[in-house]
C-alpha cells in the first residue's frame, strides 16, 4: 500500500437520548417512585427519528451500496438509546441493525447509561461497558473492538482501563491544551499502555459541519463537498489520519433538511473519494493499519464539550458536584441491591444529560446547554434531580442497614451491657454487705453486753424476786391493819 494510500478519514457519530424526568416535588418522596417523562421521551424520540435517524440511515445505506466497500462510517448508541428505540421507535433499531449487516460500519463499545462513571468508579464504569458490549451483541449482532467514552472524555488513565478491557482504539478530542505543537491528524497511542491506539478528533473540521454549516454569518458559508474536499488536501501533504466526529442530530435535527444538509451528506463521500488523497476507515481498521507516531500524554480528563474541552460541563459548579458526589455514594448498596426497577432506574439516574442541565455556563456555549433542557434554570434541574434522588435512596435503603448506624448501635448495645454488668456485680456486692450487716446484729455482742441465755436468766430471777416483793409486802399491810392477828373467823 503506497503512502498516499495510506491517508484514512474516519466520520463517526453519536447517537443518545436520555430518558428524561419529569417534575417531581418533594412532597412526592416516598410515594411516587416513577420519574420519567413518557409524554417528552416518546415525542422527542418520534421528532428526532423522523427528521434525522430515518433519512439519515436511509442516505447512508444507499452511499454504503453506492461505492460498494469504499464507504465506511461508525457510530455508537448508547444502551438507553436503544432502549428508547425499542419503546418508542422500533423502525430506528432496524435501520440501523440493517447497517450492521453491511459489513461496511463499524459500532463502538462505550458505557451504557452514557454515565461519568469514569471518573467516579472504575466498578461501574467497566460494569456499564459489559452490559453495554451484551447490548450490542443482542440488538445489533455485532461485536464491538474500539470504544468512545461518554462526551468522548479521556486520560491516560482511563485509557489503561479501555485497553486492559481489550480494545483496539478509543476516541477522543484533540484538544490545543493536550497536543501544543502536535497535530491531531496523526494516529497517537496511549501514554500508559501503547496497545492501545488513539484517535483524536479535528474539531475544526467536524465543528464546520456540526456548528456552523447552517450559519449564514460564517464567511465559508454555504458549505459545499467540493470546498470541504479542497481544505482536506489542503492539509493533506502534513497529515494521515482526519477524524470527523459529530451528533448524529447533526443532520436534520440541529441542521435542518432545508439548510441542505442531508444533500452535503449525500455527496460528500463521493467528493472525498474523487478529490482527495484519503480513504474512508473505521477505528479498528485505522489501528490495524497505521502506526501510532507518538504516546499521547493526558494527565487530566478531556472532553469535547464546549470550548475548553474540559470537564466544566458536567462539574463546573457546587450543584453539580453536590449531585455526582450523592449518586455516586450509593454505588456499593448498588452493586448487590437484588431489586431490577431500582437497577434500571440506577442507569438512567447517571445519564450524563441530568447534570449538563445544572451547569451555569452560559457564554458561548450557552445555546447547546439549552437545547432540549426541560428546565427554565440549573438550579431547577438541581432540585428536580435531587428530589428524586432522594426518593430514590430512600427505596434503596429498605434493602440495606446503614452500615453506619448499625455499627454506632453495636457501640451502645456493648457499653449498654458492660453497664449491666457492673450494675449486677455491685447489686451482689450489695447484697452480701446486707447479709454480713443482718449477722452483725444478731450474732455479735458489743462489750458490756449480756448472752441471750444470761439476759433470759436474769429476767427470770427479776420476775421471781418482784413476785417474793408483792407478798411480802401483802403480808405486811395484813400485819398493819391486824395487829392481834385474828381472823375473822375467829370473831365472836
Amino acid at each position: 500500500m503506497s503512502a498516499v494510500q495510506k491517508k484514512a478519514i474516519c466520520f463517526y457519530f453519536q447517537v443518545h437520548q436520555p430518558f428524561r424526568l419529569k417534575r417531581y416535588r418533594f412532597f412526592d418522596l416516598g410515594h411516587d417512585h416513577y420519574y420519567y417523562d413518557d409524554f417528552s421521551n416518546e415525542s422527542i424520540m418520534r421528532k428526532v427519528a423522523e427528521n434525522c435517524y430515518l433519512p439519515a440511515n436511509e442516505i447512508i445505506l444507499d452511499l454504503i451500496l453506492k461505492h460498494k466497500g469504499k464507504f465506511k462510517v461508525t457510530f455508537s448508541l448508547t444502551g438507553l438509546v436503544i432502549n428508547q428505540f425499542r419503546l418508542y421507535a422500533p423502525e430506528v433499531l432496524e435501520s440501523f441493525r440493517k447497517l450492521a449487516e453491511t459489513g461496511m460500519v463499524e459500532f463502538l463499545a462505550e458505557t451504557n447509561s452514557h454515565s461519568l462513571a469514569s471518573l467516579k468508579s472504575r466498578t461501574e464504569f467497566e460494569r456499564q461497558i459489559t452490559v453495554h458490549k451484551e447490548m450490542m451483541k443482542e440488538f445489533l449482532g455485532v461485536d464491538t473492538t474500539s470504544f468512545r467514552n461518554t462526551e468522548m472524555i479521556y486520560s491516560d488513565q482511563i485509557g489503561s482501563w479501555i485497553a486492559g478491557m481489550g480494545f483496539k482504539s478509543v476516541l477522543t478530542e484533540g484538544a490545543k491544551h493536550v497536543l501544543g505543537w502536535k497535530s491531531p491528524n496523526y494516529l497517537y497511542c496511549n501514554a500508559l499502555n501503547p496497545r492501545l491506539k488513539v484517535l483524536l478528533r479535528n474539531f475544526v473540521l467536524s465543528d464546520d459541519i456540526a456548528f456552523r454549516f447552517s450559519n449564514r454569518e460564517w464567511n465559508e458559508w454555504p458549505l459545499t463537498t467540493d470546498k470541504y474536499a479542497s481544505w482536506l488536501n489542503k492539509i493533506a501533504s502534513k497529515s494521515e489520519l482526519v477524524n470527523v466526529f459529530l451528533d448524529y442530530e447533526t443532520f436534520g435535527e440541529h441542521s435542518h433538511k432545508e439548510t441542505g444538509i442531508f444533500d452535503f451528506l449525500r455527496h460528500l463521500p463521493g467528493s472525498i473519494l474523487k478529490k482527495t488523497p484519503y480513504r474512508f476507515m473505521t477505528p479498528t481498521e485505522v489501528a490495524a493499519t497505521l502506526q501510532p507516531v507518538a504516546a499521547i500524554s493526558v494527565p487530566s480528563p478531556i472532553s469535547w464539550a464546549d470550548e475548553e474541552r474540559d470537564l466544566t460541563a458536567w462539574n463546573g459548579n457546587e450543584l453539580q458536584i453536590a449531585a455526582l458526589d450523592k449518586l455516586y455514594e450509593l454505588s456499593d448498596k448498588i452493586a448487590t441491591c437484588p431489586d431490577d426497577q431500582i437497577k434500571k432506574d440506577w442507569d438512567y439516574l447517571q445519564s450524563s444529560d441530568h447534570f449538563y442541565y445544572m451547569a451555569t455556563k452560559f457564554f458561548s456555549d450557552g445555546v447547546v446547554h439549552a437545547y432540549f433542557n426541560p428546565y427554565e434554570t440549573p438550579y431547577d434541574a438541581f432540585m428536580n434531580y435531587m428530589n428524586i434522588l432522594s426518593d430514590f435512596e430512600i427505596r434503596l435503603n429498605r434493602y440495606f442497614i446503614n452500615i453506619d448506624e448499625q455499627h454506632e448501635i453495636a457501640k451502645l448495645n456493648l457499653l449498654i451491657r458492660e453497664k449491666e454488668q457492673i450494675i449486677d456485680q455491685q447489686t451482689a456486692e450489695l447484697e452480701i454487705l446486707k447479709t454480713k450487716t443482718s449477722r452483725g446484729r444478731t450474732g455479735v455482742r458489743s462489750a458490756g453486753e449480756k448472752s441471750p441465755q444470761t439476759a433470759t436468766k436474769t429476767k427470770t430471777k427479776r420476775t421471781s424476786a418482784a413476785k417474793s416483793e408483792v407478798k411480802s409486802n401483802k403480808r405486811k399491810k395484813t400485819t398493819q391493819e391486824n395487829p392481834l392477828n385474828i381472823g375473822k373467823k375467829g370473831k365472836k
